[in-house]
């Protein structure tokens, strides 16, 4: 699973991408068949913002989350992807 962080209006620290590799591993424990997650932060005066796009072999998933605080909006976002990959991994395994 490659993970493509990058920021809009932010800084990209290493505690921030250590703080995202360890919550999108949770992620790959659920499904293994993520190829590539592309992960947008960004920042508009009071509102931190995070996007992320998962590329799961013949499809992909999208979820966004907004909140004051950068770390709050991870979580939340992690949680919105969890839900759909796990969603998706149902469907497949139904088929």
């Amino acid at each position: 699973m490659q993970i493509n962080l990058s920021g809009h209006h932010v800084e990209v620290t290493s505690s921030l991408r250590e703080y995202v590799d360890n919550k999108f591993s949770k992620l790959e424990r659920h499904f293994d068949h993520i190829n590539n997650i592309h992960i947008v932060l960004t920042v508009e005066k009071l509102i931190q913002k995070a996007e992320a796009r998962v590329h799961i072999n013949g499809s992909e998933v999208f979820a966004s989350a907004v909140n004051a605080d950068m770390y709050v909006s991870i979580d939340t976002l992690v949680d919105k992807l969890d839900r759909q990959v796990l969603k998706y991994k149902g469907k497949v395994s139904q088929h």
